[in-house]
């Protein structure tokens, strides 16, 4: 048996064909839809990048009780345990965040790995001294645009590469079994960095003001007349997707794959171009669809079953789900669950869900209703990361942030370790010049209203929901101050 994960970033659900979307290019996402089962109802659970990845390895939330940060001792890998099980997993990808302090730790879980250089602010080539940068909306920094140097046709860029190394590996190992591969880019990450030739087939032409790089923020009035500049750019990176996408299509076809390898696509969230008149996945803004309702296609081999499934999954059943299709047992410290039977009868896994990202609102969908929960606690307290590994994104803790941790009792997960129990100084980047956090507490009805605009009002159905968040972090052990941060004391006393 064989596994392949191709894996994007910023993968917006709502921009592709099988999903609806009639203005894009995205033939081979469609070509993919027709092969597999494509999830209607598949959410994120913590957010951003790395937190996601966290999760892909180890099939538990990570958000509850840590921001980003690197895989951590006691955690179960499930590309690691592939490893140790006789299964050869390899990990390709333009993924800088890796390679940073608060990612360093996941890729030796793997058999081997490849990495790719020149995403974004990647710390790549060298250029001492300054560097002019255009006249321009959004960010635009100097590394990144010394990177583009290097990456002026689309065969030096690095999501072409990347896939090319995964293009090597299948001609190289495709008659061998027992291999997980996956392969991951960047895309469509913001930058929005495309050659002209993609561009071309959304935007012909364009006098506006150098603009491929939103900011974390509301829409500007500046901004709001170059929206669909950045929509088409976010297309024709797309668009790139899309032809990497299908060149694993195409070995999967001149191998005859589809016989005995499953085939999973996927991302870790959406993006913002500007809906509710926001770019991206700032923690100043609710956590919308757009950012936390995914795309998600998986071919099994065992049942080769295709067409659609309205059962409600998430990032953390990424990894049951591999361990169970190679016949290995799923840790129990994993609380997400294998997908083979939902692909092949549409088994469901659950009713409820989880989503958010260290430190904000806790948010919980059925896939009917959203309902977003804000802290009580205006001052968004208390709030701490418990951790062996103290780094933030890109950096260790300083040592004014340890000067005064703890130690906590363990979890239920951390096989028998007491952790680091430090206080959770990012909050305060959230907070308004009183000190207090910009939340609100929304309820959404999303067969009528998909978009979100329009906010209920549903007492019964909002003290549901407060009592599956106090239900769902129970199971995952949340620390016990997250009830008083969220106000959830008396929810949790009535499920103990």
């Amino acid at each position: 048996m064989k596994a392949i994960m191709v894996m994007y970033d910023s993968l917006n659900r709502h921009m592709l064909s099988p999903y609806g979307c009639d203005w894009t290019q995205t033939p081979n996402f469609k070509r993919l839809a027709d092969r597999c089962i494509t999830f209607d109802k598949c959410y994120v659970g913590s957010l951003p990048c790395m937190p996601a990845r966290r999760e892909i390895h180890t099939g538990r939330y990570n958000f509850l009780h840590r921001s980003w940060g690197p895989m951590e001792p006691y955690d179960d890998s499930m590309p690691e345990i592939l490893k140790k099980n006789g299964i050869y997993s390899h990990l390709i990808s333009d993924h800088y965040h890796y390679w940073e302090d608060g990612g360093c730790t996941y890729h030796n879980r793997y058999s081997s790995w490849e990495n790719v250089r020149g995403q974004e602010g990647d710390h790549w080539k060298a250029c001492v001294g300054e560097k002019e940068l255009p006249p321009h909306l959004g960010e635009c920094v100097k590394q990144d645009m010394v990177n583009r140097e290097y990456a002026d046709t689309v065969g030096k860029m690095a999501q072409t590469q990347t896939f090319q190394a995964g293009i090597e590996f299948l001609d190289r190992n495709h008659e061998s079994d027992n291999w997980f591969l996956q392969v991951e880019t960047f895309d469509p990450h913001e930058p929005f960095y495309v050659q002209d030739e993609d561009l071309m087939g959304f935007e012909p032409e364009y006098d506006g003001p150098f603009f491929d790089w939103p900011g974390y923020h509301p829409v500007t009035e500046e901004e709001k007349p170059y929206v669909r500049h950045v929509r088409n750019k976010y297309a024709a990176l797309l668009r790139m997707c899309d032809r990497s996408l299908g060149r694993i299509l195409d070995k999967m076809d001149e191998y005859n794959l589809w016989e005995d390898t499953m085939l999973i696509v996927n991302t870790d969230h959406g993006f913002m171009l500007g809906e509710h008149d926001w770019w991206a996945k700032s923690n100043h803004i609710n956590y919308y669809e757009e950012i936390v309702h995914t795309p998600l296609f998986i071919y099994d081999p065992r049942s080769r079953a295709a067409g659609r499934c309205d059962c409600l999954v998430q990032t953390i059943d990424l990894a049951p789900t591999v361990l169970d299709f190679f016949g290995l047992p799923v840790p129990d410290d994993m609380l997400g669950h294998p997908l083979g039977d939902t692909i092949a009868e549409g088994k469901p896994v659950r009713s409820t869900c989880l989503y958010g990202t260290c430190g904000s609102q806790i948010s919980c969908t059925d896939g009917h209703y959203a309902y977003i929960l804000a802290p009580a606690d205006k001052n968004n307290n208390p709030l701490y990361n418990y951790t062996l590994m103290p780094t933030h994104m890109r950096s260790m803790f300083p040592t004014q942030e340890l000067q005064e941790l703890e130690l906590s009792e363990p979890f239920s997960f951390t096989k028998g370790c007491r952790l680091l129990k430090i206080k959770n100084q990012e909050k305060k980047e959230y907070l308004d010049e009183n000190g207090e956090h910009p939340y609100e507490t929304l309820l959404f009805d999303l067969e009528k209203d998909p978009g979100e605009r329009s906010p209920i009002s549903d007492p019964a159905l909002e003290s549901y929901f407060r009592k599956e968040i106090a239900r769902l972090m129970k199971e995952n052990d949340a620390p016990a101050e997250q009830y008083e941060r969220m106000g959830l004391l008396e929810e949790v006393k009535e499920i103990q």
